[in-house]
């Protein structure tokens, strides 16, 4: 199909989708729960950061690659390696005897990752004819919301009840099973062509987001902002970003064909994915932080404060795929918009007196407004692009909501330290331990809040929720930028028939 000759189960295939796409996503979210024994066994806490920023980096890096590799030479040769990088690694990380071969197998994870994940939603398009792709996204888009909800829990239990090391080994046998049904059921028809690899293009793409990436990472925590390192890396990524530009116009099969940017839909999902991806990530990462320090709740309960933020993910996903076949996507993402414009607006009233309750429905609502976005931008963004591209168009917008988040948290993270900063200024007098107080974290620990009388404690308390409530003042911009972009869709919808050659980028 769409130009790809393939003989498939569908239902087995799209099981063994399910079972790869599942398995990516829950190793990003089980990892955490196990982290606090992870360190005490093989100290290094200064590093445990990169144990999460070396798998998303590397699985940022190749997923453009990995794209347009499988519209070169198909599919399932390069799903299957994915796959088997996925689970060798995971072994590995397994067998990990220190923190540091513990980042190193976790890189190479994130590049098994960084193919599995684009790849899932290219063969959705291969397999299944227009009318049946929206209904398959939401199914492959729910995956993300009950790995986020089940992975937590699934880290505390081997964590607990047998070792730390089954976070990874459980990969392994869904792996075996997700990958002996892809070999049996999925059947593609070799690429004759002779084709040659960009491989200029692939190392000056890979040394920008690396550069872009190791910046976002280290600055203002390793390094400070202005600090020559910082600013070497950031140097580094416009003039890598310039070159890479050049080499692209010029190459006979560029990685990421430019051309596709004249698609205005296309371009409309991959920014519109990008500020999907801040929004998400402001939820995910300073709920729990509000919990933890407001509400004084553990970090298992901090935790399961986002289950009904995900569970809100899952159902609008599952629900955008009804019905982006029978709307435009302008007028489904509109009522997206428009919750997340609510509940935006409700997250940053917070305060230290809101309820717990209310703090609930309150991530019920950003979920249903999020989760639409897995469907429909994974849709539009194929609006218009030829089959031959469709590869490497499903990895962009992956690789553009990745960055999203990326970039939201650390904006986000100077803005809520520099409120938290003015908060506490009359609170704490010793300059030292109010810069560390500027960390969110530093509230969270039992020993830094033992060292204040209840009313200093309850007063930076309020200044902590005070702080986030600030951070979902500023995440709203993100919405409002995307309902700009979203009214610029048009009328475009779901293509009923695909005409476009399989060699032409975009649809003229």
């Amino acid at each position: 199909m769409e130009g790809k000759q393939v003989k498939v189960n569908p239902n087995w295939t799209v099981a063994a989708l399910l079972l790869s796409l599942f398995m990516a996503a829950l190793d990003q979210t089980i990892v955490a729960t196990a982290m606090p024994t992870i360190v005490g066994e093989f100290g290094g806490y200064k590093q445990m950061v990169w144990v999460f920023s070396a798998y998303m980096i590397a699985s940022v890096v190749v997923t453009p690659i990995f794209g347009k590799l499988s519209d070169m030479y198909g599919r399932k040769r390069f799903f299957l390696l994915g796959l088997g990088i996925f689970l060798i690694s995971s072994m590995l990380c397994g067998l990990a005897n220190n923190m540091t071969q513990l980042i190193l197998f976790r890189a190479l994870q994130g590049i098994g990752g960084g193919a599995i994940m684009p790849l899932c939603f290219a063969v959705i398009f291969d397999i299944f004819p227009p009318e049946k792709r929206g209904k398959m996204n939401g199914l492959l888009g729910s995956v993300f919301g009950v790995s986020s909800v089940f992975g937590p829990m699934a880290g505390a239990f081997f964590t607990d009840k047998l070792d730390w090391r089954w976070i990874f080994y459980i990969n392994l046998p869904i792996g075996i099973i997700a990958c002996t049904l892809f070999i049996v059921f999925f059947k593609e028809a070799g690429n004759k062509r002779k084709q040659t690899v960009d491989w200029l293009g692939a190392g000056l793409l890979a040394a920008t987001i690396l550069s872009l990436m190791f910046a976002l990472e280290m600055g203002g925590t390793t390094y400070g902002w202005g600090s020559l390192q910082i600013i070497g890396l950031l140097a580094g990524f416009i003039v890598f970003l310039a070159l890479f530009l050049v080499v692209e116009r010029k190459a006979a099969n560029p990685i990421v064909a430019t051309n596709l940017f004249r698609n205005k839909v296309f371009t409309i999902s991959q920014l519109g994915s990008f500020c999907y991806g801040g929004i998400m990530i402001a939820g995910m990462t300073y709920i729990p932080i509000f919990v933890q320090g407001v509400y004084g709740g553990s970090a298992s309960s901090a935790g399961q404060t986002l289950t009904p933020m995900m569970v809100g993910v899952v159902a609008s996903s599952l629900i955008g795929g009804r019905f982006v076949g029978k709307f435009m996507f302008r007028n489904i993402m509109l009522v997206s918009i428009a919750i997340l414009f609510i509940s935006l607006f409700l997250l940053s009233t917070i305060t230290a007196d809101t309820e717990r309750w209310m703090l609930t429905i309150y991530m019920v609502f950003v979920g249903l407004g999020i989760g639409v976005n897995f469907v429909v931008f994974n849709m539009s963004t194929l609006h218009g692009v030829g089959s031959d591209y469709k590869g490497a168009a499903a990895s962009m917008i992956i690789f553009f909501r990745t960055i999203g988040s990326a970039l939201g948290i650390t904006i986000f993270g100077v803005i809520q330290t520099s409120r938290m900063k003015e908060n506490i200024a009359g609170i704490v007098e010793d300059p030292t331990m109010a810069e560390q107080l500027g960390d969110p974290q530093a509230l969270l620990q039992p020993a830094i809040r033992v060292m204040f009388t209840p009313e200093q404690l309850q007063a930076m308390t309020s200044g902590l929720a005070n702080s986030i409530a600030h951070v979902f003042q500023w995440a709203i911009l993100l919405p409002a930028v995307a309902l700009v972009l979203v009214l610029m869709m048009g009328r475009a919808r779901i293509e009923k028939t695909d005409q476009r050659p399989e060699s032409s980028p975009v649809q003229h």
